[in-house]
């Protein structure tokens, strides 16, 4: 079975975020990891080449497939912010309303301009997503 692509590295955080090249999506994904890493308590930690995780849990697969993710991440793509939540908004339901101007998909958040966010609500969807899976094994 193939290695996922995407795993933990050791690359920086710090000169991943500083090569960002539109000076605002640099400085919102400043902003983000300082509040992610604060909300979780865990360090960034870059996976593959451009997503930005804190903490991991583990996959299984009904398939057989399995690996590590980090338990919530980000990763500053042109058009938006995308926060990935292994867990999805099943259990956030009104969250993602609440936030203000988002996308969402099943487990992505997609934020065009992080200071029209609500933060509190934010901070709340991170911090629950993060409970959910930091540490666990999921199997699907």
């Amino acid at each position: 079975m193939a290695e996922p692509k995407t795993t933990r590295t050791d690359a920086s955080v710090e000169e991943f975020l500083a090569g960002v090249a539109d000076a605002r999506r640099r400085t919102e994904a400043q902003a983000l990891c300082e509040l992610m890493e604060q909300v979780t308590g865990q360090p960034p930690v870059m996976w593959g080449t451009a997503i930005v995780g804190f903490g991991h849990y583990r996959y299984h697969y009904a398939s057989g497939r399995q690996g590590d993710w980090p338990a919530v991440a980000f990763s500053p793509r042109k058009q938006n912010l995308v926060v990935y939540l292994a867990e999805g908004f099943a259990d956030q339901a009104d969250l993602p309303a609440r936030l203000g101007p988002v996308t969402t998909s099943k487990a992505c958040l997609y934020i065009k301009k992080l200071a029209d966010l609500d933060t509190a609500a934010l901070r709340e969807l991170i911090a629950d997503s993060f409970t959910q899976t930091h540490g666990k094994t999921i199997t699907t």
